[in-house]
């Protein structure tokens, strides 16, 4: 919000009569418009430092991309919630998702993700619109409880890790087309945790990084996919 340009955060000192008029702003605060003052008292010391601290724009906009941010991510998280990581997501659902995924990418504080230190770690999925990673057309008890994606920039590595009941896992390597976008190309596939088996090399992509801070991360997928993931182990390393 900016201050009306006839406030001053100068206030003179000298004259001969105090005048103010009010302007009521955007936020219903009464804004003093003018003031002369004619003589130092504590009620123009007071009025002086009403005038220059208030509303100081810098904070307001700060305090209110803040207020933002956290709303739209509560609203994405809170739609995300019933919906068993995507699996259970109508065409409606999907839609509501996406839109509510752009409102978070709108506010990203990150605008470089790959030089920011905030992909290190492991990753839980907990919404995706990939039917390969939801397996939706499998039985339930068939089907990953859980999903982590691991990333380490320093070392180019990305690694995708299935849990209960097969815990498969993938490795791979990633190479960046900009400080946001990746190409992926996946190495070694591993069976039940343990059986290594050599990826095709058709198993390649490409991931965007649209938003990511210290708790969330969204990416989008050269495929049209959709993937929200929320920091689970900021420590983890991937094995070399």
């Amino acid at each position: 919000m900016a201050l009306p340009s006839c406030l001053k955060t100068r206030v003179p000192t000298t004259g001969v009569n105090l005048s103010s008029s009010v302007l009521k702003s955007d936020s219903g605060f009464a804004v003093p418009t003018k003031l002369q003052i004619i003589q130092r008292s504590d009620r123009v010391k007071k009025l002086r430092v009403q005038a220059i601290f208030s509303f100081p724009p810098a904070f307001l906009n700060r305090n209110g991309r803040a207020e933002k941010l956290k709303q739209v991510k509560q609203d994405l998280l809170e739609a995300i919630e019933p919906l068993e990581r995507g699996a259970t997501a109508s065409p409606d659902d999907q839609l509501l998702i996406d839109q509510l995924a752009r409102k978070v990418e709108a506010v990203n504080p990150t605008k470089e993700p790959l030089k920011s230190g905030l992909l290190d770690g492991k990753w839980e999925l907990i919404y995706t619109t990939s039917a390969s990673i939801l397996q939706a057309k499998k039985p339930r008890f068939l089907r990953s409880i859980t999903n982590y994606q691991s990333i380490n920039v320093d070392t180019l590595k990305v690694q995708n890790m299935e849990t209960w009941p097969f815990f498969n896992s993938v490795t791979g390597d990633l190479r960046p087309l900009n400080s946001r976008k990746v190409a992926v190309q996946l190495k070694v596939f591993k069976i039940l945790g343990f059986i290594p088996v050599n990826a095709p090399d058709t198993a390649r992509g490409e991931l965007e990084i649209t938003y990511v801070d210290e708790e969330l991360r969204l990416s989008r997928g050269d495929k049209g996919n959709l993937f929200i993931l929320k920091m689970f182990d900021p420590t983890y390393r991937i094995p070399l």
